[in-house]
C-alpha cells in the first residue's frame, strides 16, 4: 500500500459561499483520474468526515482524492437545503476547483446515499467528469419525495455509471434499482452487496470494499 498526505483547502462557490475541502495526495500518483467524493445527507449529519475512510483507501491506491463539506456543514458557509438542489452547485464548484487547482482533466464523481442524487445532477454539468459511482442511491418511494428531482439528470446522462447497493437497503429495493436503470442512457453497471443495509454499507467496515469497486470501475473509463 502506498502512503499519502492531506491538505485542507477552501473552495469558493459564489454567492458568498465557501466550502472546506480536503485533498488526499498519494506519495506516488498512479492515475490521471481525480476522485471527488460527495457525502451523505447534510440535514441528517452527513459530512466529509464520513468519506475519509474511502478517501484514504483510494489515495493509497494512487488516486488524488477530494472530500468536502457541502454548504451549511462543518466549516462550510451557507445553509443546507432539504432537497439537495442548492448543493449541486457545490459539487460543480469543487469539480471546477479540482480541474484548476490540481489540473484534473478527468474526474470520477462518487456520491454516497443522498450525495448520490446530488452528484448525479452535476455529472453532465462538468465536462471533466468522465464517470459516476453511486453508493446506495435512494431511488425508493419515500426518498424520491425529497430527491426525485435529481433522478432524470443521472438516468439521462450518457456517461458510464456504477450503482453499488446493499441487498437489504431500506430505502431502495433491488427491483426498484433495476427498474430505474432499464430506462437509463449509456453504460450502467450494478454491484450488489449481499445482506448489507443502507447505513451499514456506509460504515467503516465497507470502506475498503467500496474503494476496491471504485478503483476497478475507474480502470474502465
Amino acid at each position: 500500500m502506498g502512503s499519502h498526505e492531506t491538505e485542507f483547502c477552501t473552495v469558493e462557490v459564489g454567492d458568498g459561499i465557501s466550502l472546506q475541502a480536503r485533498l488526499f495526495k498519494p506519495t506516488a500518483v498512479t492515475s490521471d483520474i481525480v476522485i471527488v467524493l460527495v457525502h451523505q445527507y447534510s440535514v441528517l449529519g452527513g459530512c466529509q468526515g464520513l468519506m475519509k475512510g474511502i478517501a484514504k483507501e483510494l489515495a493509497e491506491k494512487g488516486y488524488q482524492t477530494v472530500t468536502f463539506d457541502m454548504r451549511g456543514v462543518g466549516r462550510s458557509s451557507g445553509k443546507a437545503s432539504w432537497t439537495g438542489s442548492s448543493e449541486v452547485q457545490d459539487v460543480i464548484a469543487v469539480c471546477k476547483w479540482a480541474s484548476q487547482y490540481i489540473s484534473a482533466e478527468r474526474i470520477l464523481l462518487v456520491g454516497s446515499s443522498a450525495g448520490a442524487p446530488i452528484a448525479g445532477s452535476a455529472v453532465d454539468q462538468v465536462e471533466q467528469v468522465m464517470g459516476y459511482v453511486s453508493l446506495g442511491y435512494p431511488f425508493g418511494m419515500m426518498a424520491s419525495i425529497l430527491f426525485g428531482r435529481h433522478h432524470k439528470a443521472i438516468l439521462q446522462s450518457p456517461k458510464p455509471k456504477l450503482f453499488v447497493m446493499g441487498t437489504s437497503d431500506g430505502f431502495t429495493s433491488v427491483k426498484q434499482l433495476k427498474d430505474k436503470l432499464k430506462m437509463a442512457a449509456g453504460r450502467n453497471e450494478i454491484h450488489l452487496i449481499p445482506k448489507a443495509g443502507h447505513f451499514q454499507m456506509e460504515g467503516p467496515a465497507y470502506d475498503e470494499q467500496m474503494a476496491e469497486l471504485i478503483d476497478k470501475f475507474s480502470a474502465t473509463l
